[in-house]
């Protein structure tokens, strides 16, 4: 047995000089597109493996005491060195002591003498506890505190990293849970559900992870204990910035989603890029746009007599990877971006004003969110009390509150979700509705209303607002585009005799709705259901359907992939006619 663990040791130094021979070779060759692929598909690989070493080593050196080794021990580790003899590593057993050592703990040695920040050794320990067990009091090993995820986690075909992270968000929680069965049982279902997000789509597990966490740590508690916790404090001055901290309740949080959302529409006088970019310069003091007169413009301003009528000048088109930046990790909830061919009319488009050239998203989204704010702040209402003329960074906020029947019927706590995917409670929902600008949409699950047959091509507003209230965003597996950021795609090509009707109609974002035209994935048509998604073969391996559940609630992605599980097992299985979309 020992002679196997030198062995084992020295196959991982080995494993060490060819990972670092390999990259010097690599990094000055001329690799080809697809050389370069598979390095980046092996380097990924080796690195979810490592990730399951670095806890296995974390729970081993704590397991053994090795911190308790004494100088020598430590000495002759160190000259072992990166090629060392199956013999030498069998002969550097280690000698533990029972006097003072450098090392109080396996944290204290991995923070000093492996150079981990503490903040990771902390991390790798919990979760060596969570996915392999610890050691008691007693030095007696315990039992995995999370025994599912722990399966999963030596699983080859699931990435050991989001397995790590999930049993890092679960065990933020366990003082939450309090004790006895109920917090047992409690734990038992997060572990569950969290596995089943893991396994089903990966994509989208870490958000609704992250949301099962946030949902405990929120608890049921009083109305009077969340009024109390809300509000606006300031923080102090903070490398040059005054920082505040907003606290607010998730009915107002929807709000100022829905607000960011029109904000954030390059395409309309509130999103204007340049307008934001002038408002932004009544504090910062940059150049704005404005010009006294003519004769102050630039030349590349001036029009001159022998070119074409500005309206005959297009702006350059924005570059259609930009919704995947910086933009998108914040999930901001965008206003209209329609395309005319696709049938999505705009909401207003005699106040739309495209962006200039070049300035399409040189704000930053938090800036340019707070540029919007600030013209809230500094804008003069009118006389009448009615609102200001429109202008860039004043946008109108609208809420779309989707209401689940069967479980408003049923009197569940989760029946009320914006359009934005923030759950509401029972006494938010009912407030709610009562206040100008809320729309509740009412959505029954086998109920496809609003269909317009061949009547007309372009889908009509009412159309757009449900099939935002439905899909809320891309149809792509894990895209974070919301629905205010897509477009209605026609699943069955009008040109060929397609209908204009909710159940042949998807949202997708510019970049997979092309894609899908192009035949890189596919669109399904399910009876009395959504329509799904088959990702190709060589993205996909095991051809399953899927949903994007990005933007749903957790206990609705859970649904939803039940559901597209139950449906690739009865296509395959014959029991079920779908239809793939044409691209």
């Amino acid at each position: 047995m020992s002679t196997d663990i030198a062995q084992a040791l020295k196959d991982l130094a080995n494993a060490k000089a060819l990972a670092a021979s390999a990259t010097r070779r690599l990094a000055h060759a001329g690799l080809t597109a697809g050389q370069a692929a598979y390095l980046a598909l092996l380097t990924e690989d080796t690195t979810q493996e490592l990730t399951r070493t670095q806890v296995h080593a974390a729970a081993a050196l704590r397991s053994t005491g090795a911190h308790k080794l004494d100088q020598e021990s430590f000495q002759a580790i160190t000259d072992l060195g990166p090629d060392p003899t199956i013999e030498e590593i069998d002969a550097a057993k280690g000698r533990t002591t029972t006097g003072r050592t450098h090392f109080k703990d396996a944290k204290g040695l991995m923070t000093g003498w492996l150079d981990i920040p503490r903040s990771t050794a902390t991390a790798r320990l919990v979760q060596a506890d969570c996915l392999l067990g610890g050691v008691d009091e007693a030095g007696e090993p315990t039992e995995p505190w999370l025994p599912e995820l722990a399966v999963q986690f030596e699983d080859p075909g699931i990435d050991p990293r989001l397995v790590a992270s999930a049993a890092m968000k679960l065990h933020s929680v366990r003082k939450d849970l309090g004790e006895g069965k109920a917090a047992e049982a409690k734990k038992q279902q997060l572990q569950a559900e969290s596995a089943a997000f893991l396994r089903s789509e990966p994509k989208s597990a870490r958000k609704h992870i992250n949301d099962l966490v946030a949902q405990v740590k929120a608890g049921k508690r009083p109305l009077k204990a969340l009024l109390d916790g809300i509000g606006i404090f300031k923080r102090g001055m903070r490398k040059g910035l005054v920082e505040y901290l907003f606290r607010v309740l998730p009915s107002q949080s929807a709000y100022i989603e829905a607000y960011f959302a029109n904000l954030d529409n390059p395409s309309t006088v509130a999103g204007n890029r340049q307008g934001l970019k002038d408002v932004d310069a009544q504090f910062t003091g940059e150049e704005t746009s404005s010009w006294d007169d003519e004769d102050s413009k630039p030349d590349w301003a001036k029009d001159r007599p022998d070119d074409d009528s500005a309206e005959n000048i297009e702006d350059d088109p924005p570059d259609e990877d930009d919704h995947h930046s910086e933009e998108e990790d914040i999930h901001p909830e965008n206003e209209d971006l329609h395309s005319e061919e696709d049938g999505l009319p705009t909401e207003d488009a005699s106040t739309e004003a495209e962006p200039a050239s070049g300035e399409w998203e040189d704000l930053k989204p938090e800036r340019r969110r707070l540029v919007g704010f600030m013209a809230l702040l500094m804008t003069d209402r009118k006389p009448n009390g009615s609102p200001p003329d429109q202008q860039a960074g004043l946008a109108g906020a609208q809420v779309s509150i989707i209401l689940d029947w069967e479980k408003m019927q049923e009197q569940a706590e989760d029946f009320a979700v914006t359009s934005s995917g923030i759950l509401l409670s029972p006494g938010e929902a009912r407030t709610a509705l009562c206040t100008a600008g809320v729309l509740p949409v009412v959505l029954n699950g086998k109920s496809l209303p609003l269909d317009l047959g061949r009547t007309q091509r372009l889908f009509s507003k009412a159309q757009v607002r449900a099939l935002r209230a439905a899909y809320r965003g891309c149809s792509y597996p894990g895209c974070s585009m919301p629905a205010q950021r897509c477009e209605a795609d026609h699943l069955d090509p009008w040109e060929k005799g397609g209908r204009t009707d909710i159940k042949s109609a998807v949202l997708n974002c510019l970049i997979h709705h092309t894609a899908r035209h192009c035949g890189l994935f596919h669109a399904v048509k399910i009876p009395g259901s959504r329509p799904m998604v088959l990702l190709p073969p060589e993205l996909d391996p095991e051809q399953k359907l899927r949903v994007n559940t990005y933007f749903m609630t957790p206990a609705e992605a859970l649904e939803a992939e039940a559901l597209a599980e139950e449906t690739t097992m009865r296509w395959r299985a014959g029991l079920l006619d779908v239809e793939i979309a044409e691209p």
